[in-house]
């Protein structure tokens, strides 16, 4: 019997912030580049770390960066907090107040794993919710980022109601009908079906390599709307994005079915030097087919802001890729 392939991640650690324990793991496949730069990954709502695709990790360590990726509280391996009064995402939206924690609070869940890590600092990527946070870690530790890099997120300023003309009110309308029992069959029933939501139209859906991937992570976070609705009400007290300082790459899917492009648009005007890179034939997921492109944008924005100078120094910018567009501020 030939024995599974041995993990390229590292074992599970674990940091702390204040109640709260933060469960990450790094990339350790070795690879012909030695690994220099380090980068945080940040995940979506609900979604455990284990959704960020293997392929794309390993392309980032190709490229030099040393790959962490943890899990959101009340995601995957982290504390999961006591239920609030919002029993769903978009409840949670509405309501004008959670008790259960602030975005504050998350942003210093990912310091708090840098801090594990013995980071001074470091490039953060964040998508979809992981997007919003890593802008408010910016915001909040603007010395612990070198670089920043959002894929299919929303402005880290907005809350609440202020996150309605960014979303796609009929595909949240479907989320809300989704049923699945809490078990591990209905973790996979409901992974394959918010892929397929998710997923670009313009791309052909292959199931049974969904289903292949879910049935290796049957993560029941996807479908645990009273985590999410903690998650997606914790709420931004901190200044607007207009006040980020460290370089910033927006990158969006052009058939994003949950968040808009404008949101993209919106993040990377409002932020001086910001640079929006518009992902064709994505939708809000992170397909094979996009790596090369997420990893060399990614890569280009982080080479001129290496360790020996100062973490995001100003007046330092990558060049723009093809169909880059970048936004003077």
């Amino acid at each position: 019997m030939t024995p599974p392939p041995a993990s390229p991640w590292g074992p599970l650690r674990r940091a702390v912030n204040g109640p709260v324990r933060i469960a990450f793991d790094e990339w350790t496949e070795p690879t012909a580049r030695p690994a220099t730069e380090p980068l945080l990954l940040a995940t979506g709502l609900g979604a455990n770390r284990f959704w960020v695709p293997d392929g794309l990790c390993r392309l980032l360590a190709a490229h030099g960066f040393t790959v962490v990726r943890y899990d959101q509280r009340d995601g995957g391996e982290s504390t999961h907090l006591p239920p609030t009064e919002a029993r769903n995402p978009i409840a949670a939206l509405f309501a004008k107040r959670q008790t259960a924690y602030t975005a504050e609070d998350m942003a210093d869940d990912a310091v708090a794993v840098l801090d594990e890590l013995g980071w001074e600092s470091a490039h953060l990527f964040g998508v979809s919710l992981g997007g919003a946070i890593v802008q408010r870690v910016a915001l909040r530790h603007p010395e612990r980022v070198r670089t920043l890099t959002t894929l299919g997120s929303v402005p880290g300023d907005v809350a609440g109601l202020g996150a309605l003309p960014y979303l796609r009110l009929r595909t949240l309308a479907k989320f809300a009908r989704l049923r699945f029992p809490d078990t591990r069959e209905g973790a996979v029933a409901a992974g394959i079906e918010i892929s397929r939501l998710l997923a670009s139209p313009r791309r052909p859906f292959d199931a049974a390599a969904t289903r292949r991937s879910v049935e290796a992570n049957p993560d029941g976070g996807v479908h645990d709307q009273q985590a999410q609705s903690r998650q997606i009400g914790a709420q931004w007290h901190g200044p607007s994005i207009d006040r980020i300082a460290r370089p910033l790459l927006v990158l969006h899917g052009e058939d994003d079915p949950l968040i808009k492009p404008r949101a993209a648009t919106a993040i990377a005007s409002r932020v001086p030097g910001a640079r929006l890179v518009p992902l064709p034939r994505v939708g809000h997921e992170v397909p094979e087919p996009a790596w090369e492109r997420v990893v060399t944008e990614i890569r280009e924005l982080a080479a001129p802001h290496r360790p020996e100078g100062p973490p995001g120094a100003a007046g330092q910018t990558a060049p723009p890729s093809p169909g880059a567009v970048v936004h003077k501020g």
